[in-house]
């Protein structure tokens, strides 16, 4: 007679087998868009808290210099205060500098950085893509290249000036040399670093070299040279400024050489706060730039902070 636990018996298996019911273990859908939710709401808080810390450390140690330039602990007339710097770039913002306005000065020593940051990213990615896929160019110009880098370029500054003038393509000039050289050796690592099976499978396709250089090569090495492309802009700004306060007509750098040689050390932080606030502006697009064009790229575990 067969038994009648049979069914049941078979039932309890077949339910042992589907595991636990649906948000027993938390392994459902709803638990687990609950815990997607959480976790957007800490990295929100979390994005929060920092930006919060920043402000208030910025304000404390703003505060801190105004209070001890007022007690006299530091000498006002050498340090400044945060509000005369402010009254300093508000009077430059409604009223001009002595060199003409506060916008015109901006836009002065920015067009020399962006022209020649241009210029050097271009001679730095063709450069250092064309030595790193040719290893007899590489091994021509290398000792040449590295006795160029070794050079104080900073140095170049006062040589441009007397070749092209005190005009903006002296500034430019400096701001080439500076950004040429990180941005190739970022560009000649990268297309040393690209990856050979890639390389094999378009030759095997029947991809040219320059098929090989266009469509494999420069595209492997773009986050190498878009990591260039950070730090380069604010050497092109150096370059700028570095020329200008050598000797100019306009520009944030004569500013700073203005305010040296009249004693006003409000004048000289005023200049440096506005180059900053320009550098910030330009890493900002160049940030929102990269997340654009790699939006194909993972993202890595440690990226979601």
């Amino acid at each position: 007679m067969p038994s009648e636990t049979a069914p049941t018996t078979i039932a309890a298996t077949a339910k042992a087998a589907a595991g636990p019911p649906a948000g027993a273990d938390g392994n459902s859908p709803g638990a687990g868009g609950k815990r997607t939710e959480a976790r957007v709401r800490a990295a929100r808080n979390r994005a929060l808290l920092v930006h919060t810390s920043r402000v208030l450390l910025l304000i404390g140690l703003l505060g801190l210099w105004e209070w001890l330039a007022r007690t006299a602990v530091v000498d006002p007339f050498n340090f400044s205060m945060p509000s005369k710097i402010w009254d300093q770039m508000s009077q430059w913002a409604l009223h001009g500098t002595p060199q003409g306005s506060l916008w015109e000065q901006i836009w002065y020593t920015l067009y020399e950085a962006l022209v020649g940051w241009i210029i050097g990213v271009l001679c730095g990615v063709v450069l250092g893509i064309a030595l790193g896929r040719i290893r007899f160019l590489a091994d021509v110009l290398g000792p040449y290249v590295k006795v160029l880098n070794a050079l104080p370029r900073i140095v170049l500054a006062p040589i441009f000036l007397i070749w092209f003038g005190l005009g903006p393509a002296s500034k430019i000039a400096s701001a080439v040399v500076l950004v040429f050289f990180p941005v190739f050796f970022n560009a000649f690592q990268g297309a040393r670093e690209v990856n050979r099976d890639l390389v094999a499978n378009a030759r095997i396709l029947g991809a040219s070299n320059r098929q090989v250089t266009l469509q494999v090569v420069i595209p492997s090495a773009t986050s190498w040279i878009f990591t260039s492309l950070h730090v380069s802009f604010g050497f092109a700004l150096i370059g700028a400024i570095v020329g200008e306060y050598i000797g100019a007509t306009k520009g944030i750098g004569l500013l700073v050489s203005a305010s040296q040689g009249t004693f006003n050390a409000a004048g000289v932080y005023a200049a440096m706060v506005v180059l900053a606030v320009v550098a910030l502006f330009a890493e900002g697009i160049l940030s929102f730039l990269e997340k654009k064009l790699f939006r194909w790229r993972p993202v890595e575990a440690g990226d979601n902070r």
